[in-house]
């Protein structure tokens, strides 16, 4: 984030913004209590006011005491109920509406559970159409309200007798709300932008607009954004929060975005805005699941309707230690999607019933990247109740212990939706406490010391094999290392544990050789005679460099381990390979050198083909090759037919 940025947000969070959500039962007067309160009537569809019931979301806005209230008018009708949990998602005060003609109905229980599974911690009750009923009758719908709420968040919240007509309680209303956003913690815009869209639609001179509730981060015009499941990035034209064209939109706020690159039809509900290349879309999640006393058992395998954010989808479950779940029960779970979505760890979601339609359950998103579970994957649970309870470190350690591969930082990213800084203070502090190992610091990759421990093992014990096969040689070339040790091993680990090998002696690198501290090449009696064969053959030969086969066929040991002697003068320079089929004595070279010096010298530094065949006693066959290898040492340099001697 820019400082220019920075400093926007900073300016624009010094106003606190909270999300208000309605609930309850149909005709129960959300939609009228939030118009009596901010002056806008949240029903946005002509089909909404003819019927004088919510279908859709509806949004109203008001400001009071430093403190931007986004209404968020949720449908009361069981078939909306999915309208509803869109509705739901990012809420931070739950406004439950009772009307005190009818008390709790059916939806009004629906609502309420789900908002609870959601993870709401505080809210109001308003006592709705107070001025149809006497004061007898409603003290007892305020006494069957607090019975029904004992036990839950909603224990001790206040309960607000209001009317919407005659506008009667609307200011303890507005107080109680307020009290309730002071316990609201200011959410930090200075992490990830995500944006789960709730409604997309086209504005006549500027397009494609989504609005929604933001969860995370900031947005503003310019922004680049990754609009999920579908991964396309799109540029952000502007942005209106709390109603208002603004620079930045802040986390908490109702929000629309108008976009660049994209149809409107392109755009629905479910999809998710968010910072580009952090995250990953999944069809596996595992979570912490939830089931309402109220329901059936939950089957393992059972088919439900999944809600998390704006998003809707069908999912199966699976439990990880039961084989089915009891109402009112709680277990880690598998779910299997239908759709790719955008969920990560920590996000709440609710299950539906698949038939009949209704609400069964919830819980938070765990691990959003889950794999399939396996019986061979005996380490699930604990890993989960990591996830689930444990600090940052304990979770990344658990994360590093669990990727067989190494963890790299885009995945931490993903997994977690942690900050560059959180991610790497944490990983420090654990290499230091030598609970992971950093194969690299950029980009970042940890492996837990196991894994470490494992591929530094491997590595001397192929080094070991191959020293042991191939005596004749001084060590095994790097990259036929790295193969050897298997794809599982990912590069940085192979750096970070050969380097840690050879700082501790225990392997030395010479080069692209890698071999055992302190080994040499120790020659059978047979083979050092063979070596000084091969070598005195070349010496005798001069510059007529003789047949390397016919060479290696006159020895008395197999051609394998003669090739292999071949390579060890090669490598020890007594043998110098000018082209490939020759191969001259480093004296023969040395002397020829000491030939063109003198040449030089009594007839100037320029020589033709015939006269270097002359002063070097070969034919063409041999001086083209070596006018070449002497080019390439920088003896000579071709100038169009003759050779300039430097």
């Amino acid at each position: 984030m820019s400082s220019a940025t920075q400093s926007t947000v900073t300016q624009i969070a010094a106003t606190k913004s909270v999300i208000v959500g309605t609930a309850g039962h149909i005709d129960h007067g959300k939609s009228a209590l939030v118009e009596a309160l901010t002056g806008t009537h949240p029903d946005r569809l002509e089909e909404e006011k003819r019927r004088g019931i919510t279908i859709d979301l509806g949004f109203a806005f008001l400001e009071e005491h430093g403190v931007r209230f986004g209404f968020v008018d949720v449908p009361g009708h069981e078939r909306f109920v999915s309208n509803m949990l869109a509705g739901a998602a990012g809420i931070d005060v739950l406004l439950l509406v009772i009307a005190a003609d009818e008390s709790i109905q059916p939806q009004t229980r629906e609502h309420f559970d789900i908002c609870r599974l959601l993870g709401v911690q505080r809210g109001v009750v308003a006592l709705t159409k107070s001025d149809l009923m006497d004061a007898d009758t409603l003290e007892l719908v305020r006494l069957e309200a607090e019975e029904y709420l004992r036990g839950s968040f909603l224990q001790n919240a206040p309960l607000v007798p209001v009317s919407a007509k005659t506008r009667a309680g609307l200011e303890d209303l507005k107080k109680a709300l307020n009290d309730a956003a002071a316990s609201v913690a200011a959410r930090d815009a200075s992490h990830y932008f995500r944006l789960p869209i709730d409604r997309a639609f086209a504005m006549k001179g500027f397009g494609a607009v989504v609005t929604g509730t933001l969860i995370s981060g900031s947005v503003g015009a310019g922004d680049e954004v990754e609009l999920f499941p579908g991964g396309e990035r799109l540029r952000v034209r502007g942005v209106q929060s709390g109603g208002k064209a603004a620079d930045r939109a802040m986390p908490g706020q109702r929000t629309a975005v108008n976009l660049a690159g994209i149809e409107h039809t392109a755009l629905k509900r479910g999809m998710v805005l968010a910072s580009p290349g952090k995250f990953r879309k999944t069809r596996r999640v595992d979570v912490r699941l939830e089931l309402l006393a109220s329901g059936r058992k939950m089957k393992h395998g059972a088919r439900v309707h999944f809600h998390a954010g704006t998003e809707e989808t069908i999912a199966e479950v699976f439990f990880h230690r039961e084989r089915e779940g009891q109402p009112g029960g709680s277990a880690f779970a598998n779910l299997k999607l239908q759709d790719e979505i955008l969920v990560l760890r920590g996000d709440r979601f609710i299950l539906r019933q698949f038939s009949p339609v209704v609400t069964i359950g919830g819980g938070a998103v765990l691990d959003p990247l889950a794999r399939r579970p396996t019986l061979r994957d005996a380490g699930r649970v604990a890993y989960l109740e990591t996830l689930e309870r444990g600090s940052r470190e304990e979770i990344l350690a658990a994360m590093t212990e669990r990727a067989v591969l190494g963890l790299g930082y885009e995945e931490i990213v993903a997994r977690t939706a942690w900050l560059d800084n959180e991610i790497r203070d944490t990983a420090k502090r654990l290499s230091e406490a030598g609970r992971v190992n950093t194969v690299s610091r950029e980009p970042l990759v940890l492996v837990s010391e196991k894994v470490f421990a494992e591929v530094r093992k491997k590595i001397l014990e192929k080094v070991e094999k191959f020293q042991k096969e191939n005596p004749l040689l001084p060590g095994i070339m790097r990259e036929d290392l790295r193969s050897s040790v298997g794809r599982r091993v990912r590069a940085e680990t192979f750096r970070a544990a050969l380097g840690e090998l050879a700082a501790q002696k225990q392997l030395e690198l010479a080069g692209e050789l890698v071999k055992r501290a302190g080994s040499e090449v120790t020659l059978q009696p047979e083979e050092a005679k063979a070596k000084d064969q091969i070598e005195a053959a070349f010496a005798a030969a001069g510059l007529e460099a003789p047949s390397v086969k016919e060479v290696l066929a006159r020895l008395a040991i197999e051609t394998k381990r003669a090739e292999r002697l071949l390579q060890i003068l090669l490598r020890g320079k007594n043998l110098v390979r000018v082209s490939p089929e020759l191969i001259f004595h480093r004296q023969a070279l040395a002397q020829l050198k000491q030939r063109l010096a003198s040449y030089k010298k009594s007839k100037g530094e320029r020589i033709s083909v015939p006269a270097f065949k002359d002063l070097a006693g070969v034919t063409r066959k041999y001086a083209i090759p070596l006018l070449e290898y002497l080019d390439r040492e920088r003896v000579t340099r071709r100038a169009g037919d003759e050779r300039v001697i430097l």
